[in-house]
């Protein structure tokens, strides 16, 4: 019996995959406390780390879905300012902010339902798929208002972006809701198992009956669904809608899903993973705001943690086959 085949091994690695990663941001949280003044703050906590959480963490919950089933999604970023200035544009037209926010929503549904269709019908790569659509939802939101941003003077679209609900910013409680939302679709639904399986083995899945693109082309609607809810979260928070906005936001999900442990290859995915990955990122980029560290080198840093992130997914990738093989 080798070493990694021994049952107290294999114990040990089980328990640090399910449990150890989560106590990464546990340690960060406590050395940035004593180390970083303000971190521990209630303002810092609330305002700078939590709300900064926001945005990221809405669209993630969408991300898993779909790196779980093996893709990913370029276009969040442009999802997310279309809906934002969709929204801004709607309302200034004198709609009601309900149904700007409604028909906003639908249009990123409707953008997601595209990408779907295009991924897993005609079979076209999603980093191509996606990449494309990037670029055509990001020109229509500067068409929107001829590429210039635009206030936004509603009370109902600023409640939502900066009310206080039991001491925390309404921002926040959508976050949560998302998660306890998506984390049950993922662990509770035949939709997330389905997901996981698809991840797992494509082929299998559709031999086993499973409706292979009518899943995979929901996953992008619902990704999308939540790319344009968090565009509208952020527009309400700065009362703005903004064409340029959202910039480089689909990395930033993709690198916070990989952190927390949700394999790029498919089939490996949970929703705590999607907690432990983002606060990472929001304890990283936190630090370096509180630290005054220079723009060009918190891209720098942001690079890295993904390069790492991604060669941890790798090394565990080969962990397991080998152990596969071993079996």
């Amino acid at each position: 019996m080798t070493d990694q085949t021994r049952p107290g091994n294999t114990m040990l690695r089980r328990i640090w995959d399910q449990a150890g990663i989560a106590s990464i941001p546990i340690l960060m949280i406590i050395v940035a406390a004593i180390e970083v003044p303000h971190f521990a703050s209630a303002g810092n906590v609330i305002y700078s780390l939590g709300l900064s959480l926001t945005t990221t963490g809405i669209v993630a919950c969408g991300m898993l879905f779909a790196l779980a089933s093996g893709d990913f999604d370029l276009s969040v970023g442009s999802v997310a300012a279309f809906a934002g200035m969709a929204c801004a544009v709607l309302i200034s037209k004198g709609m009601p902010a309900s149904e700007a926010i409604l028909l906003a929503l639908l249009g990123s549904a409707l953008i997601g339902f595209v990408n779907g269709f295009i991924i897993a019908v005609c079979k076209i790569n999603a980093l191509i798929a996606t990449l494309a659509s990037m670029q055509i939802v990001r020109g229509l939101a500067y068409l929107l208002n001829d590429g210039n941003s635009l206030g936004i003077s509603n009370d109902h679209v600023a409640a939502l972006g900066n009310m206080m609900v039991l001491g925390l910013p309404m921002p926040i409680w959508v976050l949560a809701a998302c998660l306890l939302v998506f984390g049950v679709l993922l662990h509770k639904t035949v939709f997330g198992r389905n997901t996981l399986a698809i991840g797992g083995n494509a082929e299998a899945a559709r031999l086993a009956g499973l409706p292979t693109a009518k899943i995979k082309i929901m996953i992008f609607a619902l990704l999308s669904l939540l790319s344009g809810l968090a565009g509208i979260v952020s527009s309400a928070q700065q009362q703005l809608g903004d064409p340029k906005s959202m910039v480089g936001l689909e990395l930033r999900v993709i690198s916070a899903c990989v952190l927390g442990g949700v394999s790029l290859t498919g089939g490996i995915g949970a929703i705590y993973h999607v907690i432990v990955g983002m606060l990472i990122m929001g304890i990283v980029q936190n630090v370096m705001d509180l630290k005054s560290v220079p723009t060009f080198y918190q891209y720098l840093i942001s690079g890295s943690i993904l390069l790492a992130a991604v060669l941890v997914d790798q090394w565990k990738q080969r962990r397991m086959q080998r152990v596969k093989v071993a079996g």
